[in-house]
């Protein structure tokens, strides 16, 4: 990849990619798009191979790949300073308002909030499916024919977890992507690094046992290192620890949290700001957020030039291609935990629209959530329970 001679204005960095925050509704499509739209097309600060070599490594890497390409392209035009401001201009404006939405929706709200909340939870489900099967076709085109056995294992295994081991899918990940690189490089040499790293998994171990703000931590940190396959892959990730482990939330206030995710512009993985605010409010929101988009920021500030090697190396492309099926999986097999989350018979009928307007009508992810919230709303003003 190419350099780019000419550096760009601290205050203009904060000024484009604080704008692509505030305006980045729709998930990482929307924010490709619009990053591509400013530093290839109307601005030339980054040219189109450079650019499209940036989306293959973030897409290689773990964690949400939209915040990482927008780390990176602000790394490219603005430094190591470009780096920092043009993230935290991406990431900010979208957190401030979801912590704000969490307040109100975590903070005993008025009857048609809890609706709202209720209806776009119910909807949920449904974009999980489509999230997922979204992300199918391109992962599945890349492996090999002979490899295509063992994506859908990978795949299978993802899904089953997801559906029942929630608290233990971070391992099945990284035993799958373990498992590939064995098959590829050789059985002995994978399981003596995973040996000589077991040891560093301890006091993690220790740590998140207790509770407190160790688990929460952990649990940022999985969502910020760990969500190979997209951003939605953090849902199995902090779903049975939130709700079930360290009771920080209920099924339908975590169901809330992701709906408030996925309509708020910026990164979906802003949902774990939710739980932390529910687990130790305002303190806890960000303190979970930085934890989560820190692995980002560390990863370009040390990659930096070097991300297109990415491609290239053997281990990473091996565990990549045991782990990312395995991760769309989990997305897929979400939607059952998610849908049994479900308290009321009326949201049945919600996720059943949700699922239409999706699969059927082809309506966008924000539209489908901002219309079952809105059913949710009416329905518990017309005497439904929630």
């Amino acid at each position: 990849m190419t350099g780019v001679e000419q550096r760009v204005g601290l205050a203009t960095i904060v000024r484009e990619w604080g704008r692509i925050g505030c305006l980045g509704f729709g998930g990482p499509p929307v924010h490709i798009a619009m990053l591509r739209e400013l530093c290839v097309e109307r601005r030339r600060w980054i040219d189109a191979e450079t650019f499209e070599d940036a989306i293959a490594a973030c897409n290689l890497m773990p964690g949400p790949s939209s915040t990482q390409l927008a780390i990176f392209c602000a790394h490219r035009v603005g430094g190591l300073a470009g780096t920092v401001v043009g993230g935290l201009a991406f990431i900010v404006p979208g957190l401030v308002l979801i912590l704000a939405l969490a307040a109100l929706f975590l903070g005993g709200p008025p009857a048609w909030v809890q609706g709202a909340g209720a209806g776009a939870g119910a909807a949920v489900a449904a974009v999980a499916v489509s999230a997922g099967a979204q992300l199918v076709p391109a992962s599945y085109a890349r492996a090999h024919h002979a490899a295509r056995v063992r994506w859908i294992i990978y795949a299978f295994a993802g899904g089953a977890a997801a559906a029942t081991v929630g608290a233990w899918l971070v391992l099945v990940l990284i035993a799958c992507g373990l498992l590939e690189v064995a098959l590829r490089r050789g059985v002995s040499g994978t399981a003596a690094a995973a040996l000589h790293a077991w040891p560093l998994g301890l006091p993690v171990l220790a740590a998140v046992t207790t509770g407190g703000v160790g688990a929460l931590c952990w649990t940022a940190l999985k969502v910020g290192a760990l969500s190979y396959g997209g951003g939605f892959v953090i849902i199995p990730l902090m779903q049975s620890d939130a709700v079930d482990v360290y009771h920080w939330m209920t099924n339908a206030e975590f169901l809330n949290a992701v709906a408030l995710g996925q309509v708020t512009p910026g990164p979906v993985v802003h949902t774990v700001a939710v739980v932390g605010y529910a687990a130790a409010g305002l303190g806890g929101g960000l303190l979970a957020a930085a934890v989560a988009f820190a692995p980002s920021f560390l990863i370009v500030l040390i990659g930096g030039e070097r991300f297109e090697r990415v491609r290239t190396n053997t281990f990473a492309r091996g565990f990549l291609d045991g782990a990312g099926p395995a991760a769309i999986g989990a997305i897929l097999g979400s939607a059952i935990p998610l849908a049994l989350a479900l308290a009321h018979p009326w949201q049945a009928g919600v996720l059943a629209l949700a699922a239409i307007g999706l699969f059927v009508a082809r309506r966008g992810v924000v539209t489908v959530l901002l219309g079952a919230g809105a059913i949710g709303a009416v329905a518990v003003l017309l005497g439904a329970p929630v």
